[in-house]
């Protein structure tokens, strides 16, 4: 039988880890193919080859699993950590599969969190060329200008990479406060954090509303539910729209007209 199947693509389809975790596991040493450490690279046949994981072997998956959890602040997303901090594991444990976060929320961020044990639709939800938009409620302090929400909207340099335009938003404003919706077609690591500081803006609370038509709606801090199979479709439908739409998302030499009109979403 042709070995056909990449390793980090088979740990994905089994529920191990994303295929990204997938491949630090493989780069750390920590598994092996019929007794024999793995590579990045190596090909394996999922019926026949013996794949272990820290000396566990790697049953294959049963049901797919798509939960949407509202992550509280203070929990990492990961589901185990070397230190003793709380991590999203904890919220999930009477989840008999074995299922992992998909894209992530630092620590001190809250609300939709994705978690399956499907790789290949982990894989469709974050990457790079998909770009499901993802909706924020962000708290921020003391206030905003309308050039700091135009610099948001077209593009910011961060990290030496300019991001992709953003939809930004006023729903608040009150003295030294203000709260924005601020949609991303990008999952670029603390982006709106980063954007924020640049500009010398204080987040004060940062949290995830909506991920492509997935809402968080009225689930609690710490309470998850499973994804309808609408929401699923919804979700895989709106990562191949966004693909198609993704040259026309990158911005050009110049940038894009914002998406913040100076003084169009500010309520009075």
């Amino acid at each position: 039988m042709a070995k056909d199947t990449r390793l980090q693509k088979m740990l994905a389809d089994c529920g191990v880890a994303s295929r990204r975790k997938a491949e630090e596991m493989i780069q750390a040493g920590w598994v092996t193919v019929n007794g024999e450490t793995a590579h990045i690279g190596d090909k394996v046949d999922p019926r026949r080859d013996r794949v272990a994981v820290k000396g566990r072997p790697v049953q294959a998956r049963g049901k797919n699993v798509y939960i949407m959890l509202h992550k509280p602040r203070g929990y990492i997303t990961t589901m185990s950590d070397e230190m003793g901090r709380r991590c999203v594991a904890e919220l999930v444990k009477d989840i008999p599969e074995r299922i992992y976060p998909v894209g992530r929320l630092d620590r001190e961020s809250e609300g939709l969190l994705l978690m399956t044990n499907d790789g290949e639709f982990a894989n469709k939800m974050v990457h790079p060329s998909m770009h499901v938009p993802k909706v924020y409620r962000v708290t921020i302090r003391p206030g905003i200008t309308e050039d700091q929400l135009t610099q948001m909207s077209v593009g910011m340099e961060i990290d030496g990479e300019k991001t992709l335009p953003a939809s930004v938003r006023v729903l608040e404003q009150q003295q030294g406060r203000v709260v924005l919706e601020i949609v991303l077609q990008q999952g670029r690591n603390r982006q709106i954090r980063k954007m924020c500081e640049q500009l010398g803006l204080e987040v004060a609370r940062l949290k995830r509303i909506a991920m492509g038509p997935v809402k968080l709606g009225m689930l609690q801090p710490g309470q998850y539910r499973e994804l309808t199979k609408e929401e699923i479709k919804g979700l895989l439908a709106s990562a191949r729209a966004h693909a198609r739409r993704g040259a026309q998302l990158e911005p050009p030499p110049h940038g894009p007209r914002p998406s913040h009109r100076p003084g169009s979403s500010r309520r009075k």
